[in-house]
């Protein structure tokens, strides 16, 4: 008759009587950790908590400025209806450039209003047409069948409707945000002005020179130097556009062949 053998103890510490040659107990393996997950990113970052009261205009601008750093900006999108208020979606090349600037940027007070960026759920139409173009036609497709057939079944339009409803007939008005505290923005990202600052100007600079420099662009209207601080001065023209022009133009000049004027808006 066959002897019966007992089962193996369990491998959770030491093993029983199974020693090594010195006498002491081997202890058991330990258990294989599963692989990591990778975690999910994508080339679009969701971008919400925006201020609503710049422009849709001003504030892509101003995203593809702050963003174009870390790498190739694909595309900006804000839009100005209630739904996308103060929310915009920023396309990059690849999905690390993206991860990368969502870490760097995140909580950013852009306009004085820190940033919340996530990644988007779905890559945009900019990305495909870059990084897989054969799919395009069937991916804009699959996006405007989405969009017809959640039209009228949307969530967020359904609780804005509500919202609305409910006040139209109580008549009651929506309490008033908390105040957040007044981040100072920087002058990089300050919104447009028909003035310009400039900083870092050369202490032997005239306002000849700089009105000779700032009259190569439309509509300048005066130049004013700050006689206590002469490594500034205002430039003021007729129009925010035409300001805008000078600006880009000539941000980081060397007036001197050395150093880089540095301008901004002014603030308001």
């Amino acid at each position: 008759m066959a002897e019966i053998v007992s089962p193996p103890p369990p491998l959770s510490g030491p093993m029983d009587g199974v020693a090594d040659a010195s006498g002491l107990p081997i202890a058991a393996p330990a258990p294989i950790a599963p692989p990591p997950v990778d975690e999910y990113s994508c080339e679009t970052l969701y971008i919400q908590n925006l201020n609503e009261k710049i422009k849709p205009e001003v504030m892509k601008a101003s995203l593809r400025g702050l963003f174009k750093v870390y790498g190739e900006v694909l595309d900006v999108v804000a839009h100005k209806n209630l739904r996308m208020r103060g929310q915009a979606f920023v396309s990059f090349k690849s999905a690390d450039i993206a991860k990368n600037a969502m870490k760097e940027v995140q909580r950013f007070p852009l306009y004085s209003k820190p940033m919340q960026i996530s990644f988007a759920r779905t890559r945009s139409d900019a990305v495909v047409k870059v990084v897989d173009a054969n799919h395009y036609p069937e991916h804009k497709a699959a996006r405007d069948e989405h969009k017809k057939t959640t039209r009228y079944t949307n969530p967020l339009k359904s609780k804005f409707k509500a919202k609305r409803l409910a006040s139209e007939v109580d008549g009651a008005a929506a309490a008033p945000a908390p105040k957040r505290p007044n981040v100072q923005m920087p002058d990089e990202y300050l919104p447009p002005n028909k003035i310009l600052f400039l900083q870092n100007l050369p202490e032997s600079v005239t306002k000849d020179q700089l009105m000779a420099l700032f009259s190569q662009y439309p509509n300048l209207h005066e130049v004013r130097l700050i006689p206590t601080k002469k490594d500034i001065a205002f430039v003021e023209f007729a129009d925010e556009g035409s300001a805008g022009v000078a600006k880009d133009a000539l941000h980081n000049y060397k007036l001197d062949g050395e150093n880089k004027i540095k301008i901004t808006f002014a603030r308001k």
